[in-house]
């Protein structure tokens, strides 16, 4: 079949933009559907800071808070930086010590001259820890077991500084719900695989660890204590590397989070994420980039050939191609990482969430301003 000029380009530029999404299924996301999940170690071998910041935490700290301190771990603290609540949280948290004796409680008082925010929180929690190696979490979230602890850990090889956990969000009903734990889903295997890679670049704070001489060698959140957000990623982001860097994705290592409930509120909470992504390393900046600009690009091309009658069928076996690839790597993703029920929505939430990024990206460049509750 002949094609015109026009055609051919627009032809070479889809099947381009698909052989570049090849590469990112199966020669960085593969590898972690492939990679065997270590067993849990045995026991636990040093002590263990856990550091929590909560601000206005009440319901969520009664809640979840008691499965952190009752933790299967020999030695370990939980601290708790209560950042200037005033819902009830300092007194939860002083009936808790009266029981919990490895719980350590950090007070910011409203008024003091400091840049207030969650990063000045954390930094606090840092100085008031004991022990070598922090563990971070958050108020609303839950172990998946009595062994997180030991899961997150730092691992026997004494070069590992930091460990990227996952957590997932918890199940509830509604299409924001799947999409929310798709995009959960997706970053997870994108942070986690480039990290498999030799190129760690984020993590969340939802389940992270690292040392606590790391974070003083590099002077903590100074280089960008004037974005908000990032005390999880940009921090990873700037001390990571392929030596110091492991993962640990365990189903009993592992923290469950609960969801947002409204679209405003988890657009709110994206903004802050891509605020913080333009801090990041040049060569991960691009990386993450073209994931998103390939994609849409990809999209692009295909609306336009099916267009030409010369291009509908061979554009359509592309897409399919792309479909059933994905559909291939995914799916058996969703299942590894605890979504697996996503798995039969996997090619309409691929959509919706290319569609989701494109605008939220467009959006937040008009944001002018985001803080910490």
């Amino acid at each position: 079949m002949d094609l015109t000029l026009l055609e051919n380009c627009l032809f070479g530029a889809l099947i381009f933009c698909f052989l570049i999404q090849l590469y990112f299924s199966l020669f960085i996301h593969l590898k972690l559907a492939l990679i065997k999940v270590e067993p849990m170690p045995d026991r636990g071998r040093k002590p263990i800071s856990v550091i929590i910041s909560a601000r206005n935490e009440l319901k969520n700290l009664q809640e979840y808070l008691p499965a952190v301190l009752e933790q299967n771990y020999p030695d370990f603290e939980v601290v708790v930086v209560n950042d200037r609540s005033w819902d009830g949280t300092a007194d939860l948290l002083e009936e808790f010590s009266k029981t919990y004796a490895r719980l350590k409680i950090v007070t910011v008082s409203e008024g003091e001259k400091f840049i207030a925010g969650k990063k000045f929180a954390i930094t606090m929690g840092i100085k008031a820890a004991s022990n070598e190696w922090l563990v971070f979490t958050d108020a609303d979230c839950l172990p998946a077991s009595k062994d997180w602890l030991t899961g997150m850990q730092q691992p026997a090889d004494d070069r590992t500084e930091i460990v990227l956990g996952y957590s997932p969000y918890q199940k509830k009903w509604g299409i924001l719900n799947a999409l929310i734990r798709f995009e959960t889903f997706f970053t997870a295997v994108n942070y986690l695989s480039f990290a498999i890679k030799g190129m760690p670049y984020m993590g969340v704070g939802r389940n992270m660890a690292y040392k606590k001489s790391l974070f003083f060698k590099n002077k903590g959140f100074a280089a960008h204590i004037h974005i908000p957000s990032g005390d999880d990623d940009l921090f990873v982001n700037a001390n990571a590397n392929a030596v110091n860097t492991a993962i640990q994705f365990h189903k009993d290592a592992q923290v469950w989070s609960v969801p947002n409930t409204s679209l405003k509120s988890y657009l709110k909470q994206k903004k802050r994420h891509f605020g913080a992504g333009k801090l990041y390393k040049p060569k991960h900046k691009f990386i993450l980039s073209a994931q998103i600009i390939i994609q849409f690009l990809f999209y692009a091309f295909f609306i336009i050939l099916i267009c030409f009658k010369a291009t509908l069928y061979p554009a359509l076996a592309v897409l399919g191609i792309s479909i059933i690839v994905r559909c291939f790597v995914y799916p058996r993703l969703l299942k590894r990482l605890n979504c697996g029920n996503l798995r039969w929505w996997f090619p309409l939430l691929d959509i919706l969430l290319f569609i989701f990024l494109v605008f939220n990206g467009v959006v937040s460049i008009f944001v002018k301003k985001i803080q910490w509750r």
